[in-house]
């Protein structure tokens, strides 16, 4: 089962055979909008806006743990994960995609983790994008034409204000290649439940770095952005088959990220933790 997140500008999936949207309940609140399932040439996906259709929900705002558990509970084994962001280098101007490796995480008001007191776990980030998925992303970019890079490190910011210039200035120093606010914890939790996890990071417009910045209008980011969402369709429509054809356990170690991660004693775990857990660590916790 493949999920696809949908950034800004992406609230649907055109394409999709016997697609329905159904609501997925979850013990970690409401997700971000209803769950659009379907097939692309045979292959089961589920859609999630991840902002809500009409984009009503915030970065700050967003409920990351009840998205994540929700495509969980359908059943989706890798997560294809779409996002506006703004670039940090002068090579990677708007329209181009970036099939980001690594995050740096300076959010700081939301709810970063599935476990907590009475069920404690701690699970490795240190390769935080799955190579799998980034492959298959890389080959259907390569088919599809689009312009695109693979690697680079995606900054997220909390919002949902943008930067200030220094610290615009201070995240190139750090060699951050793209800057947006929804990523994390998105993958954290995306590790925490054992699902593979990619993004392709769909650069609008320059940080407020470049000298060009100050000449952005809003009418030239929104052209970018129908045009970056153009783009992307097509590359979930080429991408889906590759995941679909992929079999067996992740080589990446993904689908067994918590097989030494829970800290917690059998007899000393908070059984509503547990229960609350079940579907996004059921596989090590009996």
């Amino acid at each position: 089962m493949i999920g696809i997140l949908g950034g800004s500008g992406i609230y649907a999936i055109d394409g999709l055979e016997n697609a329905q949207w159904k609501k997925v309940e979850s013990p970690f609140g409401t997700p971000s909008d209803d769950l659009l399932f379907g097939e692309v040439d045979g292959v089961p996906v589920v859609f999630l806006p991840r902002h809500g259709r009409g984009h009503r929900d915030t970065p700050s705002t967003l409920n990351y743990r009840a998205n994540i558990d929700a495509l969980k509970r359908s059943g989706v084994t890798q997560i294809v994960s779409l996002s506006a962001v703004g670039s940090l280098r002068e090579d990677l101007a708007p329209g181009r995609f970036v099939i980001v490796d690594q995050f740096i995480d300076r959010t700081f008001a939301r709810q970063k983790s599935f476990f907590g007191s009475g069920l404690v776990a701690h699970v490795s980030m240190a390769d935080p994008v799955c190579g799998r998925v980034g492959d298959a992303l890389e080959g259907a970019a390569k088919e599809a034409g689009l312009d695109h890079v693979r690697g680079g490190t995606y900054m997220v910011m909390e919002g949902p204000q943008f930067s200030s210039r220094a610290e615009s200035e201070l995240y190139r120093s750090w060699g951050c290649s793209v800057i947006g606010m929804t990523n994390m914890p998105e993958a954290k939790l995306a590790r925490e439940a054992e699902i593979c996890y990619a993004t392709v990071a769909m650069v609008t417009d320059y940080d407020c770095w470049h000298d060009d910045h100050g000449h952005v209008t809003v009418d030239a980011v929104v052209k970018v952005m129908k045009e970056n969402a153009q783009h992307a369709r097509e590359l979930i429509r080429r991408v889906i088959p590759k995941l679909g054809a992929q079999k067996g356990p992740c080589p990446n170690g993904c689908s067994h990220a918590l097989d030494n991660a829970i800290m917690t004693a059998p007899d000393a775990r908070d059984p509503a933790m547990v229960e609350k857990c079940r579907a996004v660590a059921g596989r090590v916790l009996g």
